[in-house]
């Protein structure tokens, strides 16, 4: 018997985990699964898009060809009179004019701009030309939005419960090594003593009998008898059902009579962590100078890698790049010359504003609390003091 319940308590237990791990795995399988097929989406359209002259472009051509023609090798007085003009003419250009298509939509830059878009980056470098792909983008953008909340909320709540229980590790750690450099030796000793007295007096007294419960209650003594003999009655009978009560094991008897029922049960669990989805974000109850200090290791660590393949960028360059990204501001004044690699730093941008996000979150709580506290105090200070008037 102990040999055939073993593999069975070890399948409930992975079946436990699986279906715990089952709704954050499913939400980041579904984003993924969505920039993939957006990715594939906006590649084809954007990238096989035919390359139409404007007339701005026609224009900009002829500009430029009469510019070349009236510089001459002898040019000294109109110097400075064409590098004006000539700024302005390029300032007027397109970077569309000189790009291909189907190089700049490729899959991974297709990908790249997917996460731009429900990211609510928006660097502003990749944008949608074609009407068709306007569109869509703005469909995209629609349902990948609320996705990538949902994610973040979700992947929130597993760096809340891990932020939340270091720190109050670390606080028990904190005041277990204050205690012991406080507490001496003999002192110790002694508390020790009497903690192990009072557990055992604890341990030794039996359990109270109900007329000796009712002897302490004074509010059955004030009532009638009538009353009091009801309520006698009826905590008899409560008494009486605790030590009658069999021992059931529910998961036992639904796994070997009815698995249906099981499975009811596991789908119902399933459905709970779905609800149980922000819950721990907003128990979170960490200092705001300790997130800030993980943010900026966190940037800082990026910021050291990242100019590894992006050559125009140094330390403080790469830091403020990181720090427009994970905030979703994105200005768009910082290009990347390799966005290939930086997809796959896309890890790394999804728990970065994982990280942001609950810096906010705290942020917002604490803001919340000095508003009270203004109010509170503004309130009082406005609230009419009591006069007492002489009889």
């Amino acid at each position: 018997m102990a040999s055939t319940s073993q593999p069975l308590r070890g399948k409930t237990a992975c079946k436990k985990i699986f279906w715990a791990v089952f709704p954050h795995v499913c939400f980041i399988l579904s984003l993924v699964i969505y920039a993939f097929l957006g990715a594939l989406m906006f590649s084809h359209i954007e990238g096989n898009r035919k390359v139409e002259f404007s007339e701005d472009y026609r224009k900009f051509l002829q500009n430029l060809t009469y510019l070349a023609r009236s510089l001459s090798d002898n040019m000294t007085e109109n110097d400075v009179k064409f590098k004006k003009e000539i700024h302005d003419l390029l300032n007027t250009a397109e970077q569309d004019w000189f790009v291909n298509p189907k190089e700049k939509w490729s899959f991974f830059g297709s990908l790249f701009f997917c996460c731009t878009v429900f990211t609510t980056v928006g660097y502003g470098n990749t944008y949608p030309v074609t009407r068709i792909g306007k569109y869509l983008c703005m469909l995209y953008a629609l349902f990948g939005i609320p996705l990538m909340f949902l994610v973040l909320t979700d992947m929130g709540d597993i760096l809340a419960t891990v932020l939340s229980k270091s720190y109050n590790e670390f606080r028990k750690l904190q005041s277990k090594i204050l205690a012991s450099k406080l507490c001496s030796g003999s002192t110790c000793n002694k508390r020790n003593e009497l903690k192990s007295g009072a557990q055992s007096k604890i341990v030794i007294n039996e359990p109270l009998t109900i007329m000796e419960v009712l002897k302490s209650q004074s509010s059955v003594k004030r009532r009638l008898i009538k009353y009091r003999n009801v309520e006698l009655f009826e905590m008899l009978i409560a008494r009486e059902n605790e030590h009658t009560k069999p021992a059931r094991n529910k998961s036992i008897e639904r796994w070997s009579s009815c698995p249906e029922l099981a499975r009811g049960k596991t789908m119902s669990r399933v459905i709970e962590n779905f609800d149980k989805i922000g819950k721990e974000l907003e128990k979170l109850d960490v200092p705001i100078v300790l997130m800030v200090l993980v943010i900026f290791v966190y940037i800082s660590c990026a910021a050291a890698i990242l100019p590894k393949w992006e050559t125009n960028l140094d330390f403080q360059e790469a830091f403020y790049f990181c720090f427009i990204t994970l905030t979703t501001i994105g200005f768009g004044d910082t290009q990347l010359e390799h966005p290939k690699f930086f997809l796959f730093f896309s890890l790394y941008i999804i728990i970065g504003m994982e990280i942001v996000f609950i810096a906010f979150k705290l942020g917002q709580d604490r803001l919340i609390v000095l508003y009270k506290k203004v109010i509170s105090f503004c309130a009082e200070k406005k609230m009419p003091s009591k006069k007492i008037y002489p009889k």
